[in-house]
C-alpha cells in the first residue's frame, strides 16, 4: 500500500474533516477523496461511513486504522535507522516508569549523542508494539516470557500515600478506615496488582472525586491542594525532596511494592539501560 495514502487516512481520522486535511497537505480535496477511495479498493472494504456532512470509521476501518499506524511507524523507523548511519532507539514505557526512572536516562543518552523515540502507553499496548517490531525495548510492569526475548528486572518502586505538604492532616500516619472519608484521586495504572491493592483499601462502590489514567494528572490534583492520592514514589521524588508533597505513612496497612521490567529481543540487549 502507498504510505502516502495511509498518512492521508491517519490525518483524516485525526482532523475529522476532508477540507482541513487538504489544506494541511497542500493538495486538492478531491485528491484526499481519491486517496481514501484507493485504500478502500485495495482493502476491499469500506473504511468510512459517510453522511451528508460527517463520517465515522466502519468496524473494518477501526481495524485498518491500527495497522495503518504500524505500517507508517515501521517505514519511519526504517528510514531513521539507515539515514546517516544513526540508529534511533525506540523505547516504550509506562508513564510512571518513564517519569520515575527512564526519563533521566534518556536525557543522559541524548547528551551523550544518542537518539531516541519514546512511546508512553500501558503495558499491554507496549508489548504488542514490541512483538510487532515497532519498539526496540519496553519498560513495563509485567514479567513476561516469550521465545527470543529477554525480560529482566529493571527497578523496584513502591506506592506511597501523598498530599500537598501544607494540606497534610495526618503527619503521624493514617489508618485504613480513615481513607474512606478523604477526597482521593484514583489513577488507573492498568496494573491488576495495584487495582487489587487499592480495592482492598477502599470499600466496593467507593466514588472518587477524580479518576484518570495518567499519573501526571494526579500530580496536578495534588498540586492544587484538592486532596490525597497513591502514586509510585519514583514519579514524585522531586516534589518530596523539595517539600511540595508530603508522604503519609500507613499505620495499619502495608505499602505496595511495584517491580518493573525491561523487555527486549535478545539481540537488542545492548540497547537497554
Amino acid at each position: 500500500m502507498n504510505t502516502e495514502n495511509l498518512r492521508t487516512f491517519l490525518l483524516l481520522v485525526k482532523l475529522r474533516n476532508f477540507t482541513r486535511v487538504a489544506e494541511q497537505l497542500f493538495i486538492a480535496q478531491s485528491t484526499v477523496t481519491n486517496r481514501i477511495a484507493e485504500l478502500e479498493r485495495e482493502a476491499g472494504v469500506r473504511l468510512l461511513r459517510r453522511d451528508t456532512r460527517n463520517f465515522t470509521l466502519s468496524d473494518e476501518g477501526k481495524t485498518f486504522l491500527e495497522y495503518a499506524r504500524r505500517m507508517v511507524e515501521v517505514e519511519d523507523a526504517c528510514i531513521s535507522a539507515v539515514r546517516g548511519g544513526i540508529r534511533q532507539v525506540r523505547i516504550g514505557a509506562t508513564n510512571a516508569v518513564y517519569e520515575g526512572f527512564v526519563k533521566e536516562r534518556v536525557f543522559e543518552g541524548i547528551a551523550a549523542g544518542n537518539s531516541y523515540r519514546v512511546t508512553i502507553g500501558h503495558t499491554a499496548g507496549l508489548l504488542e508494539m514490541l512483538w510487532d517490531g515497532l519498539l526496540d525495548v519496553a519498560y513495563i510492569y509485567q514479567d513476561v516470557r516469550r521465545a527470543g526475548y529477554l525480560c529482566t528486572p529493571f527497578l523496584r518502586d513502591e506506592l506511597v500515600f501523598l498530599v500537598r505538604a501544607d494540606k497534610n492532616a495526618f503527619p503521624d500516619g493514617i489508618r485504613q478506615k480513615q481513607l474512606n472519608a478523604l477526597p482521593c484521586a484514583m489513577c488507573n495504572f492498568s496494573l491488576l496488582e495495584i487495582g487489587s491493592y487499592l480495592s482492598e483499601l477502599f470499600p466496593a462502590g467507593h466514588v472518587f472525586p477524580f479518576e484518570v489514567d495518567n499519573s501526571n494528572k494526579v500530580k496536578d490534583f495534588l498540586s492544587a491542594g484538592l486532596g490525597y492520592a497513591f502514586l509510585p514514589r519514583g514519579i514524585v521524588k522531586d516534589e518530596l525532596a523539595s517539600g511540595k508533597f508530603a508522604e503519609i505513612p500507613p499505620l495499619d496497612f502495608p505499602r505496595m511494592q511495584i517491580p518493573s521490567y525491561c523487555v527486549c529481543r535478545k539481540e537488542d540487549k545492548e540497547l537497554c539501560f
